[in-house]
């Protein structure tokens, strides 16, 4: 039998590879600096591996929606973290969790899709980042028809109130 290692020298060890080799430990402090990551750089991040997956159309609810085409139109409006419809995050020292709103394409399988984002959305964010990912939560919210495209959008017709008055 070899000599006996000493019981602090074994786990010391393991313990600096493990914390020197994890791209998770990104965010914490070390002799040479501190690397913080915004929750508007995993925002931006997340929205676009969500949006390279072939059968998204677009991303947040109705209403978000609307209000991000309000604010693309708006000088300096469509930029942001906070512009990101349909993307929420939180973000933490080491890990991150993710809440996409998303509209998906009639015929694509919904649960492909989301099978899909969810991993592209991982594998961006920890990559980038070194944060772990721990959730990726998905709501589809609307499905995309094809014909919605070939209508131009009609705006609701305005009639003026008929005159009570003669």
């Amino acid at each position: 039998m070899s000599s006996p290692t000493p019981a602090s020298a074994t786990p010391t060890t393991a313990t600096a590879t493990s914390v020197a080799g994890s791209p998770s430990r990104l965010a914490e402090d070390t002799a040479q600096g501190k690397t913080t990551i915004s929750a508007s750089v995993v925002q931006k991040i997340a929205g676009i591996a969500a949006r390279e997956i072939s059968g998204v159309h677009s991303m947040g609810g109705g209403v978000s929606r609307a209000f991000g085409a309000i604010r693309e139109r708006i000088p300096g409006g469509g930029t942001g973290a906070s512009n990101i419809a349909g993307v929420q995050v939180e973000v933490g020292e080491k890990q991150a969790a993710v809440d996409l709103d998303l509209v998906v394409e009639y015929g694509a399988s919904i649960v492909d899709l989301a099978r899909a984002v969810r991993r592209n959305v991982i594998t961006a964010v920890e990559r980038m980042t070194g944060l772990e990912v721990i959730e990726v939560n998905i709501a589809v919210n609307d499905i995309h028809l094809p014909e919605d495209d070939d209508e131009p959008p009609v705006a609701p017709a305005v009639t003026p109130a008929p005159s009570r008055v003669e």
